[in-house]
């Protein structure tokens, strides 16, 4: 598989971290869609012309976050979680929920706090 990777080598941003970034957004856009089985280290190390340590780190970084799961010799996959960002947020959700519920707020009045709170930034 071919992804559409840019790695630029002379950029302030080191190449791990831009390998990273941009699987996670092609994860979070659907562009790899959960289950989707990823080039190996080495091939993709090839390919972007990247050490193999390199795609390795950028592996490894995503799979602790919960983006990728390695699956021993059947390689790595977008995990079946999909956008971790998405998760992380509907438990917030849930938790805010439950506290406010807790303190009796009514449902539009918390909605408006969570908007005031977005506003302010």
């Amino acid at each position: 598989m071919e992804l559409p990777l840019k790695i630029d080598k002379a950029g302030s941003t080191p190449p791990f971290e831009q390998l990273r970034m941009q699987l996670l957004a092609a994860v979070q856009n659907g562009a790899l869609p959960a289950g989707t089985r990823l080039p190996t280290v080495r091939a993709l190390a090839g390919q972007l012309e990247l050490a193999v340590n390199t795609v390795a780190s950028s592996y490894r970084a995503l799979e602790k976050d919960g983006v990728i799961e390695t699956r021993g010799r059947s390689g790595s996959f977008v995990a079946a979680t999909g956008d971790p960002t998405t998760a992380q947020l509907q438990l917030a959700a849930r938790a805010f929920a439950e506290r406010a519920g807790q303190l009796g707020v009514a449902p539009r009045d918390a909605l408006a706090a969570v908007r005031a709170a977005l506003d302010a930034g």
